[in-house]
């Protein structure tokens, strides 16, 4: 029987649709934010965004985690803005408002969530987001996800990114369970399946919002084709126990 069911957040919890507009759009609201008149053009700053720091976010293999703050800094920096942190502050979370329409809840997620705790589980969440944990918490809370939730946990937090089991491990530890009495679901066969599969937990691709494929991604123990499928899983789980 498990204990404890974790979900990775985005394309699993919620559909996040990225959009190359918000980048421009996230850099106009910071910068509006700062409140100053000496800004440069949005335009060369999301250029130059794109074109030397953007790479960093998609290395292959990475599981060093971005410090996102120093790396807004220093963008700034680079057009001649030194902030303080009180500015560096209302940059990140003007910035992390625009990107609003990009995090789309799932309707049968809270659903979901109740479900699965009234059959006695604990409840986690380990997600790869680069954003400050206090905002990243803040979505949580705005989407009503913090209050159905035990225990979450985001890269930023850790330092590592998943497929890293210190980000997982985090998690179990706080929840109090093995890995081997725990069920993980994620959309990435290498983030996911695989990192949470080497530690021993149980394994769900969540296939509702995208078929991930990876050459050197992991082999899920179970598919979910929607969320209420998880549910079907932790029964045979529980009944097979």
């Amino acid at each position: 029987m498990p204990a404890a069911v974790l979900f990775d957040w985005g394309d699993t919890l919620i559909r996040f649709v990225y959009d190359e507009a918000l980048v421009e759009a996230g850099h106009r609201a910071g910068l509006a934010a700062l409140g100053r008149d000496d800004l440069p053009e949005v335009e060369r700053v999301a250029t130059h965004f794109r074109e030397r720091y953007e790479p960093l976010f998609w290395a292959p293999g990475t599981v060093e985690e971005l410090e996102y703050p120093g790396l807004v800094r220093q963008l700034l920096g680079d057009f001649g803005l030194e902030v303080d942190d009180e500015e560096l502050t209302r940059f990140l979370e003007a910035e992390h408002a625009a990107w609003d329409p990009a995090r789309q809840a799932a309707a049968n997620t809270p659903a979901l969530l109740e479900a699965l705790r009234a059959r006695g589980l604990k409840l986690g969440l380990v997600s790869n987001a680069f954003d400050p944990g206090w905002l990243l918490h803040r979505d949580l809370e705005q989407m009503g996800l913090a209050e159905r939730l035990d225990f979450a946990v985001f890269s930023s937090e850790v330092g590592k990114r998943k497929p890293h089991p210190a980000i997982f491990e985090r998690a179990l530890d706080a929840l109090g369970v093995a890995a081997a009495d725990s069920v993980f679901v994620g959309d990435r066969l290498y983030e996911d399946v695989r990192g949470a599969g080497e530690l021993g937990m149980t394994t769900v691709q969540a296939l509702w919002f995208r078929a991930d494929e990876h050459p050197e991604g992991g082999e899920p123990d179970f598919q979910a084709f929607t969320q209420m499928d998880v549910l079907n899983v932790v029964d045979r789980l529980a009944a097979a126990a």
